[in-house]
């Protein structure tokens, strides 16, 4: 028996990245005359550069 810790795996696959990128772009531009669309423009942004 290994006493190493077993490996994490992925929870998102790459094409889920792409999925959630879309649905964030579309919420952001609903919401874009709110004060919170900033953060999710970043989110949307960050997911671009996993995806």
């Amino acid at each position: 028996m290994s006493t190493e810790p077993q490996r994490s795996r992925a929870v998102f696959s790459t094409e889920d990245f792409g999925l959630l990128k879309e649905a964030v772009g579309e919420y952001v531009r609903k919401i874009a005359d709110e004060p919170r669309s900033a953060k999710f423009s970043n989110l949307y942004h960050r997911l671009g550069r996993l995806g």
